[in-house]
């Protein structure tokens, strides 16, 4: 069976960072790529009336073109889409053609533009889809499968949503070490939350059943910054954040540990959603 990863790319540099790490990812297991780019005409744009529609239909085609000449460069089969709908529409139209593993898309390393990434873009796409997202740093290594992945979760309970599960064969294809970091922010905390929260990982069926895990748990007053402290020790080449239900509907995301750790991360983050009731306040809630 053939697999889908699905990217949001124009022609910057960041999405076409985060097109040529996708494209990695997914080469251990029969897959192809899907390019969707969201092409705002500039016929929209009042400031710009004197734009012919013959110029902006020829624009679309360029861009298409462009986006072609680069998938030619990339490790996986590739498709291209020009849509000149709402991304959100576009990209609900691109997964029930594609039906894809993840959606990916590149991070800015400007502070302003990844603001407006966060509350313009990403925040629609996981509302609309409920689907992981692969956000990938411009500035990051050269693309190259997982060695280590650093899993970011607390000991409440969670289930994986459907489209999450589909993530399994994609996580078992890499030959990587799994390190789990459970980072809490009470004054105490029992000694054996580290290992509910690796048996809720283990329970997940993300991953093979057999996987060996690492336990690296931190105590720290801001649980983003204990994540990010345990980066720097165990030096992953790419993150795993549990996305509660609210990580997707929550209007206060700019607060939250996800949007902290986005803002400071060096490596690649996969947010995978998961269906569970809210937790303690104690716990690190990835939302």
């Amino acid at each position: 069976m053939s697999h889908s990863l699905l990217v949001l790319a124009d022609l910057s540099e960041p999405a076409r960072q985060a097109a040529r790490y996708t494209a990695v990812l997914g080469a251990a297991l029969p897959a192809q790529l899907a390019l969707l780019h969201c092409y705002h005409s500039p016929l929209l744009f009042p400031e710009l009336v004197t734009v012919t529609t013959r110029g902006s239909i020829r624009s679309q085609v360029e861009t298409a073109d462009a986006l072609r000449d680069f998938a030619q460069q990339l490790a996986l089969p590739t498709e291209i889409s020009v849509s000149v709908k709402p991304a959100a529409e576009a990209v609900r139209g691109a997964i029930r053609r594609h039906q894809p593993l993840l959606l990916a898309m590149g991070l800015s390393p400007e502070q302003d533009l990844l603001d407006q990434l966060l509350h313009n873009q990403l925040l629609p796409v996981l509302r609309a889809t409920h689907y992981p997202v692969l956000l990938v740093p411009a500035a990051g290594a050269a693309p190259r499968a997982p060695r280590r992945v650093l899993w970011a979760v607390d000991a409440g309970p969670f289930v994986p949503n459907a489209a999450a599960r589909r993530l399994a064969p994609l996580l078992a294809s890499w030959e990587a070490a799994h390190t789990i970091t459970h980072s809490v922010t009470g004054p105490a905390y029992p000694a054996s939350v580290g290992q509910l929260a690796m048996d809720q990982l283990r329970h997940s069926r993300l991953l093979p059943f057999s996987t060996q895990y690492e336990l690296y748990t931190r105590h720290h007053d801001v649980a983003a910054k204990g994540i990010l402290e345990a980066m720097e020790d165990v030096q992953p080449d790419l993150l795993v954040l549990i996305a509660r239900p609210r990580s997707f509907l929550g209007q206060l995301f700019h607060r939250s540990v996800t949007a902290q750790v986005l803002r400071h991360c060096r490596v690649p983050v996969l947010l995978v959603p998961a269906e569970a009731p809210e937790q303690p306040d104690w716990m690190p809630c990835l939302c």
